[in-house]
């Protein structure tokens, strides 16, 4: 299975224009609440120029970059944790995202309605944030009710759930997120008790903002004592904690329809280096907390996405299950070795070359060759 990133926000405010010019994928997108009814997918490569310079050096065949997949979810509205709209089909779609990337509109267009019927990040975040605590708010009510009794009649582990959802339904109750209570130092409890109790909450999930600008704002640094309707989400996303990407939709749509040489000529007249879309794939990579470990050779130069924290073995089931049944050890030279020695065998006759066993650790930018028999 892979990672997903849900793309969520209020009708029109460019979750569709962004998706389809992220995936490049052709999903409706129209100037009407609910046009994204049922969500939309799509894998997308995430940039990472190492692919460029491991290719050019092993003198691979093929590169295969990793990939993230994006969801365009539905718009939601006032009234979604009580089934208003298409309430009950949103949140369904967003608990099955691994994180989400909220898009919120920052630009005034009078052909583009807007639901709320002018431009307000901060209240906009809020409606949704508000209808995703509340759908939690509601399910951790009913896990108490469900804990309780067991709980009461001296049920250990019910009693450990227990001391966990009774404070996490007051922080609830406060309006505040599930993923603020777990990283208050609030909790108490084991890491595994906390996960089984907030892994199904939609608020417990890592969120990126996505800012919606106009063209004429491409090139401005968001800054959170500002004005500007950006300025006012990038101190939204500062009190939260949060990541914030800025991103043109109406720009990025046009970028979508170039070929790569014409892409890069178009962003360089724009004065930026990288799009909005590659600064958003590679922003939702890092707020999954993902690695990417490469596999070289002359046939193809590969990137593997993994969680962070991942065991060497659990690496290798990632190319193929038998390589983590049979794992014998994993030899890993790390990409600046790689780099400075200018190919795999000179950094193995440097001493560049480690052995690493089951225990191991593997690390972003780790180039290695897994060793199996089954």
């Amino acid at each position: 299975m892979g990672f997903t990133c849900g793309i969520v926000g209020l009708p029109n405010v460019g979750k569709s224009t962004i998706f389809n010019a992220l995936t490049s994928a052709k999903a409706a997108a129209a100037n009407f609440p609910f046009c994204t009814i049922e969500p939309n997918t799509g894998a997308v490569p995430v940039p990472d120029p190492r692919l460029d310079v491991l290719t050019k050096i092993a003198g691979s065949a093929k590169i295969i970059p990793a990939q993230i997949t994006f969801v365009d979810i539905a718009g939601l509205i006032r009234g979604a944790s009580k089934g208003e709209g298409l309430g009950n089909q949103f949140l369904g779609h967003i608990r099955s995202v691994d994180a989400i990337a909220h898009v919120v509109r920052c630009f005034d267009d009078e052909n583009i309605v807007h639901v709320d019927g002018s431009v307000n990040p901060r209240r906009d975040v809020e409606t949704i944030d508000t209808e995703l605590i509340l759908s939690d708010y509601d399910a951790i009510q009913k896990l108490r009710v469900k804990v309780e009794k067991p709980a009461k009649t001296g049920d250990k582990a019910a009693k450990a759930k227990l001391a966990i959802i009774e404070p996490l339904e007051s922080w609830l109750a406060q309006g505040k997120p599930a993923r603020t209570f777990i990283s208050s130092g609030q909790a108490t409890g084991t890491p595994e008790d906390l996960h089984e109790v907030t892994n199904s909450l939609l608020t417990s999930k890592p969120v990126l903002f996505v800012a919606n600008v106009p063209e004429s704002e491409l090139l401005h640094i968001p800054d959170p004592s500002g004005s500007l309707p950006v300025d006012l989400l990038a101190a939204y996303a500062k009190e939260t904690s949060s990541s914030l990407v800025t991103i043109s939709g109406k720009v990025e749509s046009e970028i979508a329809e170039l070929n790569p040489e014409e892409r890069r000529e178009f962003l360089a007249s724009l004065g930026v280096e990288q799009s909005g879309l590659d600064r958003l794939t590679v922003a939702g990579y890092l707020l999954l907390d993902l690695i990417t470990f490469f596999t070289v050779g002359p046939k193809e130069c590969h990137a593997w996405t993994a969680q962070k924290g991942s065991t060497a073995p659990q690496c290798a089931g990632k190319i193929h299950s038998d390589f983590e049944r049979g794992f014998i050890r994993a030899e890993v030279i790390g990409y600046d070795d790689y780099v400075s020695a200018g190919s795999e065998v000179k950094a193995k006759e440097a001493g560049k070359m480690r052995t690493e066993g089951k225990e191991y650790l593997m690390r972003d930018g780790d180039i290695v060759h897994f060793r199996f028999n089954v």
